[in-house]
């Protein structure tokens, strides 16, 4: 091992504590993610003529769906025995500041939130479920960024080791040989894919359609995840043995969906942006018509 190479990590993961009261690098990226996400949303809506007042609404529902799908897809998709063994297993499923969160879990629950808040708001506003899923999938790269920062903060969720010159020691969890940082490594590429989709919106590429950020979304996040799981230890023991652990078989289903979602934009060919039906003008009075002759 080079370990005269490797980065010695030791960061305490909370900022500061004021009485039994404690401020964490976790939480304060986890709300990060959120807060930007309500700024990106906000220039979304402006740019494409969505009332603002939706903003608020919005954040909440992300807000809920993300951490009850986090939770229990953490409870029931990785500790299910634990968690549905107990009386005291199953109250501890509310509770998910015990830590236990699983971005597969979010990011289902996430999807049938944004189904009710189409349903619910977009026929008023001139949006619908794909148009939410595309300009979601841009805030949420970002987002997830910030959760993979708050995970090595946490000095959790860390590869193998290895001898390359960037491993990490992570020594709060006892470690002495350096280990892949697949934390960092995962938010390099949420953040790179945000970057392009952001890049896409802007530009409006030429040949994309409705559907096709969430589609894209879906494979690069999903496929970075799938390899990057190769490098990682396993969270839980029952995977020991498994040709594929539990994040690369759930990543699969999210996959094959993106691939699916991009062949339905292609077919559909929805524009990405949201379209306003124009107002019926009123008919010009002959006065206005004497001044155009």
């Amino acid at each position: 091992m080079l370990e005269t190479l490797a980065i010695h990590w030791n960061a305490d993961p909370v900022i500061f504590t004021l009485g039994a009261f404690e401020i964490r690098w976790y939480s304060l990226l986890f709300i990060s993610g959120f807060i930007l996400g309500w700024f990106i949303f906000k220039w979304f809506f402006k740019r494409e003529g969505i009332s603002e007042k939706l903003l608020d609404p919005l954040l909440y529902t992300l807000l809920i769906g993300t951490i009850v799908g986090a939770r229990l897809g953490h409870c029931l998709f990785y500790e299910h025995t634990y968690y549905l063994g107990s009386a005291q297993g199953f109250l501890e499923i509310f509770m998910p500041w015990k830590g236990g969160l699983a971005s597969h879990g979010g990011t289902l629950f996430l999807f049938f939130a944004m189904l009710w808040f189409a349903r619910h708001y977009g026929r008023k506003n001139d949006f619908d479920f794909l148009w939410l899923l595309d300009h979601l999938a841009i805030a949420v790269s970002f987002a997830a960024m910030f959760i993979r920062l708050g995970n090595l903060f946490n000095s959790e969720i860390y590869g193998h080791a290895t001898d390359l010159p960037w491993g990490f020691v992570f020594e709060r969890r006892g470690e002495v040989e350096a280990k892949h940082p697949t934390q960092l490594y995962e938010a390099l590429s949420y953040a790179i894919l945000g970057l392009v989709l952001l890049f896409l919106y802007v530009r409006r590429t030429k040949g994309l359609y409705r559907g096709s950020y969430i589609g894209i979304f879906f494979i690069v996040l999903f496929g970075m995840r799938f390899i990057i799981e190769f490098v990682k230890e396993n969270q839980v023991g029952f995977e020991e043995g498994m040709a594929l652990n539990m994040g690369q078989l759930l990543s699969i289903p999210f996959i094959l969906l993106g691939i699916a979602i991009l062949i339905y934009s292609y077919k559909k060919k929805l524009p990405v942006e949201a379209v306003h039906p124009q107002k019926q003008k009123a008919a010009p009075t002959h006065y206005a018509k004497s001044l155009n002759r």
